[in-house]
């Protein structure tokens, strides 16, 4: 069946294998009879592989499992390799009326005593003294002999068939005929050739059919062939696909038509069927499928592997009775985690499986256990998916809530999860928790990292962690030391003692069913003199177990390392010694292992190994080549238990399981040169470079000419199919290429391909992706690979919130990366390239960035971090260790290395908000203060806990929270100020100083540490300065301040070098308060936000209302630095120094950050944009800044350090959101920072302040004629100054209403006719005609009253004179001039924001704050369409504008995004999040332009299929996001649809009719 063969390898299965990859399933071929001599597929260690490789994709397939192709021969029959003794005296019995068979027997079979019960072990030809007959003879006496035995009963038909059956009966018998459970996805394929019984004579047939050793036919092999088809057909009739050939002498030859059709409907039926098979196999998984299959999958994976490990286990008895009891000592009190070490194979893990079989016993039945063996599954390998499993196997025990998705998007949310769920399953008081994590060491982020930042220095009560790790090896148990430092939690596992050794040995033999003879029992103990070593011990069971009683054994290795090398030679006399390197070098070699399919692709392509596998015979095919899979079989067997399988992504992979065989194959086979070429050719391997149908040049010795033949590997597409990924592909590629040396190659594939990035990051999220640019852009001397990982570090706020697809990666590394795509076009440009051919084809609705327009990679922004659940309430630096230090809402302290943008230590204890953060002895301790009244030290290196202080006489919520904290390292006391209470505590000993304890009625609102006097300085809520020793804390004076009245103090900050307190006031004033009185420095005119001091206490800040003011000290106090304040456009939070008092930055509620020169006196240098939220926590380390608000889960770190120093793209300073723009996108216009008397022209291809326009009043908005060149300015006073753009004639001025009356919006008409102000009550209507040399303004032509109460908030008009206005509740009118008619209009339910009618004139959208946008028929003056979009960001609508051609609506919404909306049936077709509010939208020819809070100009096209039947849903990803859309057409349809049915039916009620809700509203979550 040759030719059938080669047609299913050359056709059929490249199909199958590539619709099994579509599904996410790997194809394996497993074939023991191609490729190899035709007595080496007879042979009888074949046949049992066969047997056993049949075995193993019965088990593991879940699709086609056995393909078997019958013919017109039946087949040898095989000598039975061992025959038990009870079997052998029956044949025996029968042999010796026939001596000479029974020598013959006897000659070729010897007795194992080994083997219990003994055996008879078949002795391969060559290895007794005389050959004797042939095979054939052999099997004639055998099948002779238990003929007999079978006739009288001695054996049973089952031994019967060993003697009579055929290698293909047997296979077809275990793979089909013996199966009680269906066919299990087997296929016979028949083919009977027509009239052979004719022409059975012939030579040519003879070929086709058993004949005996004379030439003969065999008509026992055909009566049996016969009965075996026979049975086919009676059994599984389903499965037989016969084949009707007509006689030919020369079956089956390709190029005979006939023949070549069978071939063709032979291949084409075989891919049918498995295609079917896998399919039905998946519907049945998909059916039975739980919904936390995979966290089951994993908990018996490991549950598996442990009941392997303590099979045999033996001694340890005492190391677990310690054990025992120090876990029960421990139960109900906080303690440190257990970490059990030794060197490798010292039999740490038969150990921790042992504990956790004996947990229930030790703590309690209902003890819940956790055990993984790291290292040996994908979800352990990595810290990421091991807490994930351990955390939603938790919540599954405990019935708790399972990790939102919002956790798990994150590892900082992950980590803090964890910390949580451990304090929580402690405090539900009655089941203990073990977790056990054995070989920590096989973590790669343990390996890769300095510090282990989940592992939780002390357990908190019923909470157990053990660990286990090697000792000296890559110094992950000296990472593991620097969290755990308490030297008892280490404990040593040490050898066994030589007797248990011994009995181990023998525990093993017993298991197996072996022994040894006395003298191999000797030589055994004098390998191993007292040798209680586990791992050797079971290297030399594994020696010892394959030898028969008549074996006599070389010595065994006296080490483990010289066992490996022993193994190794073995291996290499068996199997070659090329072979043997080539295939270990490759399990070592790859990343995560490989799977068998891969390994034998990878041995198809190694040139080296093929030419010595062929070097004796002929190739199998002209066409293909491959590497015989007997081969690896045969290596694979006798590698045995040092092969481990290891699911990986879906998939089953092969490693080495022991690391000191990992390491001696390091050694022995990849020297640098070596392991560069198995690298190299694994990267082929996974580059696909020789794949579907490629062809790769060999030279064979018997050839002698170089041959072009197809390997008929795997194709390795980044993605199989939609949905499914080439996981292994991502994993392993980049993995080979560097350590190949093919580093350009990595470059411009990997690192720099569009394709795999997106790959790699919607199959692996975020922080897989970086991770590979952590791990492989080192090797790589290129700048621009940086930038693209900076740009994807950016990226991480819009993943999280819109999930990762591709279009949004897309657009955030275009949008970022644009402007560098001149400078840099070898990769960066490349990309850019790449992004914007996937948008042209992109099938979807979506919005193509056309420039930069994000914040680009190497700007002042570093990373946005988020690593909390809740908002941040407190932020402090460790400056000599680089550690940020922040204080959550829900309690959690979480300390961030910033070196690696990592949480390094989840500090958990507090049970309220942190309100405080000290950080103190040199950046190594910290203390923190809650609301829950406990303040709590902890050392940041090791994250332990050193002591809790209870501040608060009860834990009742009512009770004052803590205020502030004053630190006194010199004398080690921390004083606490809470209401009407300070306390003085010692940080060494935890203990009360003193407590001083005040008026309840007028508590004290500011408190300072004086330490130069030795004094603590209180101010109360009525004024009273009290003086106290902060020694003792005795009383030393009180005083009414002086110099303020009738203000309540607001803030405070302590001046340590003078000894004095600054205070500030209620009602603006800032006081100098000492113990020798009183003085006001200054009045502000608002209330004091809060006093901020610089470092060296020269500068003082003060925030008032929208400003902050600076104050240099002198020697009377502090007095004012600059004349101008610094001002914000909303009210301000807080303030900070910068390390060098150069720069101060502040922050407003508008979630703004303002960076300020002091050096030039107070010029503004950047706008930052926080987390869009009120930004009231910032924190300086050096150049760097952290920003966070009590609103908000993540925060912001910025690097000033080149602020002052030009970008990639200089953006645009406007913080008021009034920007208009001109000569599309040329120039864009904004009221001058520091002086809103003027209007900024800004230079956008320049990046810099072209010119100034003077207005003499406060600009209140702003609006542009693009035809015209105009710039209308409305002003505070009431006027509209109006500028030519294109020259330098008059300004013209449009002067109010009503003297003194401010603007409070203008509008011009689509075609630039009109122009409408409006005033809060008034509206104005101008005509714009053309003129020379400018165009002409005249009017008012129209002026109208609302004659409401509320003002104007929106206004739109038109050509005809007609205005839309909106108000602030909300209401809606449209008002003709020509008429004076006034239209109501369905109310918004909150101020309208914003206001646009199409360019037709036949529309208009208006959008309001509660996120509501409307479509108005403006002939109707009724809604079209009504969308409410919200989700957990939204804060309303800010722009809106009609497309050019009025098929969309763009909108910009205050949660910082952009939606576009379609005019004709109110789909909402795409959402763009673009971090910054827009603050207008001006339509262009196939999209839009849009200035950013950001200061950069949004420049997008969008591109919409004509058919939008596939369209995606636009917020399948968006967490709690919701649009609903109204339609009115539907909610009349419905509404008279409802009134008809009520008149036909006699029975209907007579009330009102009302629509269905549910047929109206389109929701899309």
């Amino acid at each position: 069946m040759d030719a059938e063969r080669e047609a299913l390898q050359s056709t059929a299965f490249p199909k199958v294998q590539t619709f099994c990859q579509k599904h996410g399933l790997m194809f394996e071929v497993v074939d023991l009879r191609w490729g190899i001599r035709n007595t080496e597929a007879t042979d009888h260690m074949t046949t049992e592989l066969c047997l056993e490789e049949l075995d193993r994709c019965r088990k593991t397939s879940i699709g086609p499992a056995f393909v078997a192709l019958l013919g017109d021969q039946y087949g040898p029959c095989a000598v039975p390799t061992l025959i038990e003794e009870k079997e052998w005296e029956a044949l025996r019995a029968q042999l010796t009326s026939r001596p000479h068979d029974l020598e013959l027997v006897a000659r070729r079979f010897r007795r194992d005593e080994n083997a219990v019960p003994p055996t008879y072990l078949l002795q391969a030809l060559g290895t007794v003294e005389a050959h004797g007959p042939d095979e054939v003879t052999l099997t004639s006496v055998l099948r002779s002999g238990a003929q007999e035995a079978w006739r009288l009963g001695l054996i049973t038909q089952e031994q019967w068939h060993r003697y009579h059956w055929s290698v293909i009966e047997w296979e077809i018998d275990r793979g089909l005929l013996s199966l009680t459970d269906g066919d299990q996805g087997a296929t016979v394929f028949l083919r009977e050739i027509q009239d052979l019984n004719k022409h059975i004579l012939e030579d040519c047939a003879l070929k086709m059919v058993d004949r005996l050793a004379d030439g003969c036919l065999d008509t026992d092999a055909q009566n049996l062939l016969s009965g075996l088809k026979g049975r086919i057909a009676d059994v599984q009739p389903g499965v037989l696909k016969a084949h009707h050939l007509p006689w030919s002498r020369d079956l089956v030859n390709p190029k005979n038509k006939a023949h070549a059709r069978y071939l063709k409907e032979l291949g084409e039926q075989f891919v049918a069927r498995a295609n079917h098979q896998v399919l039905e196999h998946l519907r049945e998984l998909e059916a039975g499928r739980q919904e936390l299959a995979w966290l089951y999958q994993e908990i018996r994976h490991h549950l598996g592997l442990s009941a392997e490990a303590i099979r045999i286990f033996c001694g340890r008895r005492e190391l677990l009775a310690q054990l025992g009891q120090q876990l029960r000592q421990s139960d109900g009190r906080p303690h440190s985690p257990l970490v059990l070490f030794g060197p490798p194979g010292i039999g740490k893990t038969a150990l921790m499986c042992k504990l956790a079989e004996q947990i229930p016993g030790l703590l309690g039945r209902k003890t819940v256990t956790v055990l993984r063996l790291l290292g040996t599954s994908q979800m352990s390998t990595d810290a990421r998916g091991l807490l994930q499993s351990i955390c939603f196997q938790l919540c599954l025990a405990y019935g708790l809530p399972l990790p939102p998705a919002q956790v798990l998007e994150a590892h900082a949310r992950v980590v803090q999860f964890f910390h949580t769920l451990l304090h929580t399953v402690s405090c539900r008081n009655f089941e203990s928790l073990v977790i056990l994590l054995d070989s920590v060491d096989d973590v790669d982020s343990v390996r890769r990292a300095r510090r282990v930042p989940w592992l939780p220095p002390k357990c908190p009560p019923r909470v157990h962690l053990i660990l286990s790790a090697c000792s000296g090896r890559q110094g992950v148990l000296d990472t593991m030391r620097q969290t755990l430092t308490d030297p008892e939690a280490y404990w040593e596992v040490k050898p066994l003692s030589g007797n248990q050794g011994q009995e181990m040995i023998q525990l093993l033999l017993a298991s197996s069913r072996r022994t040894l003879s006395p003298e191999q029992r000797e030589l055994l103990w004098a390998s191993l003199p007292e040798c209680g070593h586990p791992g050797r011990l079971r290297l030399a069971f594994e020696e010892a177990r394959k030898w028969a009683s008549f074996t006599i054994p070389a010595p065994l290795a006296s080490t483990a390392r010289e066992a490996m090398h022993q193994l190794c030679a073995r291996l290499e006399q068996t199997h070659g010694q090329l072979l043997v390197a080539h295939v270990l070098g490759y399990i070592v070699s790859s990343r995560h292992g490989l799977s068998e399919a891969e390994l034998k692709d990878v041995l198809s392509l190694d040139d080296e190994v093929l030419q010595v596998v062929y070097q004796d015979w002929s190739l199998p095919s002209k066409e293909l080549l491959r590497f015989p899979p007997l081969l690896w079989v045969r290596l694979r067997r006798d590698l045995g238990h040092c092969l481990a399988r290891r699911p990986v992504d879906g998939f089953t992979l092969l490693a080495i399981a022991h690391r000191q065989l990992a390491e001696v194959v390091q050694e022995r086979y990849l020297p640098g040169p070596e392991r560069a070429k198995r690298h190299g050719v694994l990267a082929d391997f996974f580059s696909g470079a020789w794949s579907q149908g490629t062809k790769k040049l060999i030279t064979l010795p018997l050839v002698g000419k170089p041959l072009n033949l197809d390997r008929k590997v795997a194709p390795q597409p980044l993605w199989f199919s939609d949905t499914v990924a080439n996981l292994r592909k991502l994993k392993e590629l980049p993995h080979h290429l560097v350590h190949s040396g093919r580093i350009e190659e990595l470059k411009q594939e990997v690192l720099g391909s569009m394709n795999w990035i997106s790959c790699r990051g919607i199959s692996g999220g975020i922080e897989g992706l970086l991770d590979d640019f952590d791990l492989y852009a080192p090797h790589l001397d290129c700048p621009e690979v940086s930038l693209v990982r900076d740009a994807l570090q950016l990226c991480r706020p819009a993943v999280e919130l819109r999930g990762m697809e591709r279009c949004v990666l897309y657009t955030e590394l275009l949008a970022r990366l644009h402007f560098f795509a001149a400078s840099h076009p070898a990769l960066v440009g490349q990309l850019c390239q790449q992004a914007q051919s996937w948008f042209r084809v992109c099938p979807h609705p979506v919005l193509i960035p056309l420039g930069g327009f994000l914040q680009p990679p190497g700007g002042p922004l570093r990373a946005t971090l988020t690593g909390c659940h809740k908002g941040i309430t407190a932020m402090a630096w460790s400056l000599e260790e680089k550690l940020l230090v922040v204080g959550c809402q829900d309690g959690i302290v979480a300390v961030w290395d910033m070196g690696e943008q990592q949480v390094i230590h989840i500090l958990t204890g507090h049970t309220g908000e942190v309100r405080c953060v000290e950080v103190f002895a040199k950046g190594t301790l910290a203390l923190s203060a809650s609301k829950d009244h406990t303040l709590r030290l902890w050392d940041l290196l090791s994250g332990q806990e050193k002591f809790t202080i209870w501040d608060g006489g009860s834990k009742s919520p009512t009770d004052p929270e803590i205020w502030s904290l004053h630190m006194d390292e010199a004398k080690k006391v921390v004083y606490v100020a809470s209401g009407s209470k300070v306390s003085a505590w010692n940080l060494e000993t935890a203990e009360l100083v003193f407590r001083i304890l005040g008026d309840v009625s007028d508590r004290w609102m500011c408190t300072a540490a004086l330490a130069s006097r030795a004094t603590l300085l209180t101010v109360s809520e009525v004024g009273v300065v009290s003086l106290w020793s902060s020694a003792t804390g005795k009383l030393q004076g009180k005083q009414h301040l002086s110099s303020v009245r009738e203000e309540t103090p607001t803030c405070g900050v302590s001046v340590q070098k003078q000894g004095k307190m600054v205070t500030g006031f209620s009602k603006g004033s800032i006081s100098w308060v000492s113990p020798e009185g009183d003085s006001l420095l200054e009045k502000l005119p608002e209330a004091v936000r809060f006093l901020v001091l610089s470092e060296d206490e020269s500068l003082l800040a003060a925030g008032f209302g929208r400003s902050v003011r600076i104050f240099l000290a002198d020697s009377q106090g502090f007095h004012r630095f600059m004349a101008t304040d610094l001002e914000h456009e909303d009210i301000v939070e807080t303030a900070g120094f910068g390390p060098e008092n150069n720069l101060i930055i502040t922050s407003s509620r508008d979630a703004l950050i303002q960076v300020w020169s002091l050096s030039e006196q107070g010029t503004l240098l950047d706008i930052l944009e926080g987390v869009g939220a009120p930004m009231n926590l910032l924190a300086w380390c050096g150049a760097l800044v952290a920003s966070a608000s009590q609103q908000s889960s993540s925060f912001k770190v910025w690097d000033l350090t080149d602020v002052q120093k030009p970008r990639a793209c200089t953006p645009f300073l406007d913080r008021t959101g009034l920007t208009a723009v001109s000569h599309n996108g040329g120039y864009v216009y904004f009221p001058k920072i520091g002086d809103k008397n003027k209007v900024t022209i800004w230079d956008s291809a320049e990046g810099e302040e072209q010119d100034a326009l003077d207005t003499s009043n406060e600009v209140r908005c702003l609006e542009v004629a693009q035809r015209a060149n105009l710039l209308f300015t409305g002003l505070v006073s009431g006027v509209v100054l109006v500028f030519p753009l294109n020259s330098r004639q008059d300004v013209m001025c449009i002067p109010p209403p009503e003297a003194r009356k401010a603007i409070n919006c203008m509008a011009l008409s689509t075609g630039e006719e009109r122009l409408a102000i409006a005033y809060d009550s008034i509206v104005l209507v101008l005509d714009i005609s053309p003129g020379d040399p400018c165009p002409v303004i005249d009017g008012p032509t129209y002026t109208f009253y609302t004659q409401l109460p509320e003002t104007i908030a929106s206004v739109a008009v038109l050509a005809d004179y007609r205005v839309i206005y909106g108000m602030t509740n909300g209401d809606l009118f449209l008002y003709e001039c020509a008429n004076s008619k006034v239209f109501p209009l369905e109310a918004h339910g909150s101020q309208v924001a914003c206001m646009q009618v199409s360019h037709q004139e036949q529309l208009a959208v208006s959008g309001s704050e509660e996120a509501l946008l409307c479509l108005w028929d403006l002939q109707a003056c009724k809604w079209r369409f009504q969308m409410n979009y919200t989700n957990s960001y939204c804060r309303g609508v800010q722009c809106v504008c009609f497309s050019m051609d009025d098929n969309y609506v763009y909108a910009g919404l205050k949660d910082r995004s952009i939606i576009v909306w379609s005019v004709q049936d109110g789909t909402l077709l795409a959402v763009q999040f673009v971090h910054a509010v827009v603050n207008r939208i001006i339509p262009t020819s196939n999209g839009f332009i849009a200035p950013t809070r950001h200061g950069y100009l949004i420049r997008e096209r969008f591109q919409c299929p004509s058919s939008r039947t596939l369209q995606q849903d636009p917020l399948k990803n968006f967490k709690k996001a919701v649009w609903k859309v109204k339609s009115r057409q539907r909610e009349e349809l419905a509404a008279a649809a409802g009134a008809h049915q009520g008149s036909r039916s006699a029975s209907a009620q007579r009330n009102e009719c009302k629509s269905n809700k549910r047929s109206q509203v389109c929701l899309l979550v």
